[in-house]
């Protein structure tokens, strides 16, 4: 072990000066310490050995977090997921590829704080697939000033990263569109502003007498369509689906089978074939 790393070191909580202060004060691993613990961690599953690599390879945590300070999103957030990312690469990595730690987990901290970014950047979520939230990063790290793309700039960014400029162009307008509050907070209920929320001018529908006609009379008449669907089918087979689906206590197909002296398949066939007549009747 580091001289002087205390193994017992409590990571103050509530302040990320302080807490950026205590991680960088625990002493970096030399490469054969790193590999030391490594392997006893893979061989033993040696927890201690897990909590050392990972206490010696906070600051760097620290550091990667700092490049993702422009997203608007608390830095001490940033800081967790990141170390969320460092205690699954320590739990991966392979001390036999003679690689470093921090090499190796890199790539899994910065993984988890994407993964966060992407979740809380925005209400709507910018970018689903892999190759969205690659562009989406590439943007922003891109980005040298506020407003839009020239048509030099886009075509530009789309060949360096292999996408079609119209990619470039739909990628920076979700970027480029601003969250809106349903409603303003009570403070800013008398401003200028508080009319452009939603709830300002939409209506709401739900006491609108039409559509509570409409509503009611549509759900009366699914209601007798079901009715006649219902009769349509055998006794049966109309008491099978009620009990299995309309019955407040549901029936189980083995329940059934016993009582119609028949396997619980034959029970599952025979309601088959009668949800499928039910749809055929109430879709005429």
């Amino acid at each position: 072990m580091s001289k002087g790393m205390d193994m017992g070191l409590a990571l103050p909580v509530g302040s990320v000066e302080a807490y950026t202060q205590t991680v960088f004060q625990i002493p970096a691993l030399s490469a054969e310490e790193e590999r030391d613990l490594a392997e006893r961690l893979r061989r033993d599953n040696d927890l201690d050995a897990a909590r050392r690599l990972i206490l010696s390879h906070l600051r760097y945590v620290v550091y990667v977090a700092r490049g993702y300070s422009g997203y608007g999103l608390a830095h001490a957030d940033l800081i967790q997921e990141g170390n969320i990312g460092l205690m699954k690469a320590v739990k991966r990595f392979d001390p036999s590829l003679n690689v470093r730690l921090v090499s190796f987990a890199v790539h899994w901290i910065k993984a988890e704080i994407h993964e966060f970014i992407l979740r809380n950047w925005r209400i709507v979520k910018v970018a689903t697939t892999k190759a969205q939230r690659k562009l989406f990063f590439n943007l922003r790290s891109r980005k040298k000033r506020l407003g839009w793309f020239t048509k030099d700039e886009v075509e530009a960014v789309a060949k360096d990263l292999g996408v079609k400029p119209e990619t470039v162009l739909e990628m920076e307008s979700r970027m480029s569109q601003q969250d809106t509050p349903f409603d303003f907070d009570a403070d800013e209920s008398d401003s200028e502003n508080a009319y452009a929320a939603p709830a300002g001018y939409l209506t709401d529908m739900r006491g609108d007498p039409a559509a509570q006609l409409e509503s009611s009379d549509w759900e009366s008449h699914e209601t007798q369509k079901l009715q006649t669907a219902l009769a349509s089918l055998n006794d049966r087979s109309r008491d099978i689906v009620e009990r299995r689906w309309l019955a407040e206590k549901k029936a189980t197909l083995h329940d059934l089978a016993k009582e119609y002296h028949v396997s619980a398949e034959r029970i599952r066939q025979l309601e088959s074939t009668a949800i499928k007549k039910l749809k055929t009747v109430m879709e005429a």
